[in-house]
């Protein structure tokens, strides 16, 4: 067997089993991507609820006094940046996605005047790409990408809450701002960027319920003003962080189920064109072994000739 044609198999046979471990990774991620969609369904109703309460706490005239989580600072000297990416690769542009609209939004924040950006991450993937460079990576956390629990979202908003507090004139930061991936459907996913806080009544989304109502419910709130947000907006702020962790994993897989599909794609078209080369190679052989005879049987009809 010529070496063109060994090489030719062996290759095939190496494409084979990558072949193999691609779409049983697609495969994974497409189961994955259901049971993400179902944390998502299931965290929806407290989400709901608590977003219906604070676009009512914020609406105007219903507390009076002007509250540090809805109040913005008169001067932002520095910006605190969230970023949820993946702990793992083949996902396709899915980190790169996000890492990308987070160096725009840094950009952005610094012409607006904020001297300091600081990032929290979440994902080892945003994490390898600020430590490669040199950046800070302190307030980082990782190993729960693709199943985010609610006391992850909590640690995360417990941290930027307190740094929020403290402003920047203690070495804290003036305003939290978001970074992620919003799960729309199984084809679309879109990169998002959003301000937490100081929170704006008009950046609170409409739930499906206020939709269907067309006005929010009518709430009495003891004890009231500033007691009511201290209580309500930490929580609405690790609400909408969960939501996002969520959202962000469901579009993890989607992305992984992705890129493993076009993976295992381009496999089979590379097993076709190895086999025609490898069959071309076999054809050559027999072609040559063919002329080897011939040639051999007409030297031996010549040597009997001449005898």
């Amino acid at each position: 067997m010529g070496a063109q044609l060994r090489e030719a198999r062996r290759r095939i046979k190496s494409v084979q089993s990558t072949k193999k471990i691609t779409r049983a990774m697609e495969l994974i991620a497409a189961s994955r991507i259901v049971k993400a969609q179902q944390r998502i369904a299931a965290s929806r109703p407290y989400a709901d609820a608590i977003t219906d309460v604070v676009r009512t706490v914020t609406a105007p005239g219903v507390v009076s006094e002007d509250h540090p989580l809805t109040t913005p600072r008169e001067t932002v000297g520095a910006s605190a940046l969230l970023l949820i990416t993946s702990d793992r690769g083949l996902a396709g542009g899915y980190s790169a996605n996000v890492l990308r609209a987070g160096e725009q939004t840094t950009a952005r924040l610094r012409e607006q005047g904020s001297s300091t950006v600081m990032p929290f991450l979440v994902g080892r993937k945003a994490v390898g790409f600020y430590r490669f460079r040199g950046r800070d990576v302190s307030h980082s956390w990782s190993g729960f990408s693709e199943q985010p629990s609610y006391d992850d979202a909590k640690a995360v908003a417990d941290d930027l809450l307190e740094n929020f507090v403290k402003g920047s004139s203690d070495g804290g930061v003036d305003e939290i701002h978001l970074v992620f991936t919003k799960f729309e459907s199984m084809a679309t996913q879109r990169v998002t960027v959003s301000r937490l806080l100081p929170l704006d009544p008009a950046d609170v989304p409409e739930t499906d319920s206020e939709e269907e109502a067309g006005q929010s419910a009518l709430m009495e709130f003891e004890p009231e003003g500033a007691g009511v947000l201290d209580a309500l907006l930490p929580r609405y702020l690790t609400a909408r962080i969960y939501a996002a962790m969520l959202d962000a994993a469901a579009s993890e897989q989607a992305a992984r189920r992705r890129a493993m599909k076009s993976a295992t794609d381009n496999a089979d078209e590379l097993i076709k064109k190895l086999t025609r080369d490898a069959n071309a190679a076999r054809q050559a052989e027999i072609t040559q072994e063919i002329m080897e005879i011939v040639g051999g049987a007409e030297a031996l009809a010549g040597a009997g000739r001449d005898q």
